[in-house]
């Protein structure tokens, strides 16, 4: 096996390893399913201490890229494009900015994807939509609760065949939920003045686009259903300028 030289840096020599088992991946064409030389051959290609590499490896083992396997030894693995986020998004560690990013982004994502959902659903699509809005519950102020908004909206994700973005919405949805109770009085004042102004655009509403084909009439109405996530940001970031 070709020697893989470690330079005098000043980042830790685990870093260092990790760094060149990376660029040697590369190099190799290392994919998904190939199988790695075994520990003593890496150390010794790297010379390095075997307790050192294991450190480098456990880092690739808990991001996902390696694991071992029987019969096999370590098999370079795919990792999940956001399964570090996961770990870092508790919302009790997040600050506010960030937390608004993330409701802002989950918004434009959806919007995003609506042409997906109008080239991939089917029949057995509208029929399973039609079934989360039938035993969808809504309080007094038109809002939804959290199976119901969830269940609907993540079967769109799913609809629209994209597992990074149908990951993400999971991921997220601690975060939406902590934002919505942590802010459940406004978004009450918001969605009373909203009902004041016309009707809120329910899942049902957007459900009825989707069977008519309407794309451009299915954009509109969810621009209105995610109103109340418009406002709010809007309001939020209206009151940290002024502070």
């Amino acid at each position: 096996m070709e020697r893989l030289k470690i330079n005098n840096q000043s980042v830790t020599l685990v870093d260092q390893v990790e760094e060149r088992l990376l660029a040697y991946f590369s190099e190799n064409d290392f994919h998904p399913g190939s199988q790695l030389p075994n520990e003593i051959q890496l150390a010794e290609a790297l010379g390095v201490a075997r307790s050192v590499l294991r450190e480098a490896l456990s880092r690739f083992k808990m991001m996902g890229m390696i694991e071992t396997r029987t019969r096999r030894g370590m098999v370079l693995t795919e990792r999940s494009l956001l399964g570090p986020m996961r770990k870092g998004l508790n919302p009790n560690m997040l600050s506010d900015d960030t937390m608004l990013d993330i409701l802002g982004f989950r918004i434009a994502l959806e919007i995003g994807i609506s042409e997906d959902v109008f080239s991939n659903i089917t029949p057995e699509d509208i029929k399973e939509l039609n079934e989360i809005v039938t035993l969808s519950e809504v309080s007094e102020n038109n809002e939804y609760t959290a199976v119901s908004e969830f269940s609907f909206h993540s079967k769109l994700y799913q609809i629209a065949g994209n597992k990074s973005i149908t990951e993400f919405q999971n991921i997220i949805r601690d975060v939406m939920e902590y934002i919505k109770n942590r802010f459940e009085e406004l978004f009450a004042d918001i969605a009373i003045e909203m009902k004041e102004v016309g009707p809120h655009v329910s899942h049902k509403d957007l459900l009825e686009y989707l069977k008519a084909g309407d794309k451009e009439g299915y954009k509109r109405a969810l621009e209105q259903h995610f109103q109340i996530y418009r406002t709010f940001l809007q309001r939020k970031k209206s009151k940290r300028k002024s502070a």
